[in-house]
């Protein structure tokens, strides 16, 4: 039987206007399988409690709560939703929190792609779903495995045409900065173009003020230990809570610019080779890295000129893109208060 698994973490329920009137919080129907799992889960975190409303990202036009945060999870991951109940309490307030952060951002560029008179159109919405529908061997056949997996497909019909929307919205964003000159091309030839770092992150996703400044006085002391000079692989391995790469030490080998969080990048790329960190916070908790090596460009400018400008417009893009989401947010008074 071929596996059938849609995975939508940052899905909204439709446009949200951000107008000084809030919509009425989303409920969960009893008796749903979003229902039972929130009544589940709400055993680990009683906030996840479907009957209750519990705000986790607050605007001036909208909040989003962690029951549509469950209902989402179960109407994009239908049976294998019920993972989510097994988490401890740490992983569900990380995501949770992530997901509803995730989900306003989501709704505000809804909206302003809709006060921009910007949408996708039927055809391209049927395109897009034709192409999932050929994946899976036809209409037919994607409805019997939504089915059988209890994925909502209303639900990705609809994720999919606000995906499309949102592209088409973003595209007006990320032509606006620019193309790439032959000086910044220039510029990145000679910077240090991967890094290979090890690094040690403790998790704050879902934590409150109290337990982030707990973990970062663990953080403190193992920082002590590792410039003391203790093994940084060993104690990655062993106080590490990225299960990506604890198990090799820690190590990320030859990653390039743009492909991690900007506070993480920023590190692997200023901290001399073969020194230590201090502590570097992003979204997903405290690191410390070690800088085990970069690299140079070693092609001719010329021959290295096309991937170095396509490198450079990413980044480009990107930023356009997180200063865009970052003044929507302000605007809306975006606010996370978390689980």
């Amino acid at each position: 039987m071929k596996k059938f698994m849609i995975i939508v973490l940052a899905a909204a329920f439709g446009a949200a206007g951000c107008g000084p009137r809030k919509e009425a919080p989303a409920k969960i129907p009893a008796g749903t399988p979003a229902y039972n799992l929130a009544k589940e889960s709400a055993k680990v975190i009683p906030a996840l409690d479907p009957d209750l409303s519990t705000p986790v990202v607050s605007t001036k036009g909208f909040n989003v709560t962690a029951a549509e945060v469950i209902q989402m999870l179960a109407d994009s991951m239908g049976s294998q939703a019920d993972q989510f109940k097994s988490l401890d309490a740490v992983r569900m307030k990380g995501f949770i929190d992530q997901a509803a952060v995730q989900m306003a951002e989501r709704k505000l560029l809804l909206a302003a792609a809709a006060a921009g008179g910007i949408q996708a159109g039927p055809e391209e919405v049927q395109a897009a779903m034709d192409a999932q529908y050929a994946r899976a061997g036809g209409e037919a056949q994607y409805a019997e495995l939504a089915k059988q997996s209890g994925v909502n497909v209303d639900f990705v019909k609809r994720g999919t045409a606000e995906d499309l929307t949102i592209q088409k919205y973003l595209d007006g964003v990320v032509a606006a900065a620019g193309e790439v000159t032959e000086a910044e091309a220039r510029k990145a030839y000679d910077e240090d173009t991967a890094a290979s770092v090890r690094h040690i992150l403790l998790l704050t996703q879902g934590k409150s003020e109290q337990d982030k400044a707990e973990v970062r006085k663990k953080m403190e002391e193992i920082l002590d230990r590792a410039k003391g000079g203790e093994d940084f692989a060993e104690l990655a391995k062993q106080y590490s809570e990225d299960e990506g790469s604890k198990a090799n030490g820690g190590l990320y080998e030859d990653f390039g610019r743009g492909r991690m969080v900007k506070p993480f990048e920023d590190a692997a790329f200023s901290v001399p080779v073969g020194e230590i960190s201090g502590i570097v916070e992003t979204t997903f908790g405290y690191h410390i890295l070690k800088v085990e090596d970069r690299k140079k460009e070693t092609r001719p400018f010329e021959e290295a000129r096309a991937d170095l400008e396509a490198q450079v417009k990413r980044r480009k893009q990107s930023a356009a893109v997180e200063a865009h989401m970052d003044g929507l947010k302000d605007k809306a008074g975006f606010k996370l208060i978390g689980l």
